[in-house]
């Protein structure tokens, strides 16, 4: 568990039952959906720990972020929220910084910018590290396989 009070969004799934409802109102809609249901059952995927409702959550919000321009403030944390928990950390980046471009005192925005970069920095140098790790091997194997062509000689 995060220890960032306001980011709370990033692990606290609702409860299946809660996520029914809004999926039976989004479904009950139909091809008629309002933008509040849709954002309401998008909000409770993004929220969800299942990797496929979690990517059906941005892609409903960046239908909403697309056509309905007076939503689009309340989109970009959870376009933020969604991508950083699928791991598009560029993309998770970029809807919350916009955010916090326009609401600097926004905490939540604040606390996942911290989440983002913390998930960057660690990956960043999970990368290093296992690039360092496949160069020296190459090396090693490099080195053996030049002293053993040398001896064949």
């Amino acid at each position: 568990m995060t220890q960032l009070p306001y980011a709370v969004d990033a692990e606290t799934p609702l409860n299946p039952a809660e996520l029914n409802v809004l999926r039976a109102q989004y479904e009950k809609e139909g091809e008629m959906v309002g933008v509040q249901t849709k954002f309401n059952y998008a909000w409770g995927l993004v929220k969800s720990n299942v990797r496929a409702d979690q990517h059906l959550g941005v892609m409903l919000l960046s239908e909403i972020f697309r056509t309905s321009p007076e939503r689009r403030r309340e989109c970009l944390y959870y376009l933020a929220l969604g991508n950083y928990k699928l791991g598009n950390y560029a993309q998770a980046r970029k809807y919350n910084d916009a955010l916090l471009e326009n609401e600097p005192a926004n905490l939540q925005a604040a606390n996942l910018r911290a989440l983002i970069d913390d998930k960057v920095t660690k990956e960043g140098l999970m990368g290093v590290a296992i690039i360092s790790g496949v160069a020296v091997a190459a090396g090693v194997i490099g080195g053996v396989l030049l002293r053993n062509l040398g001896r064949k000689r």
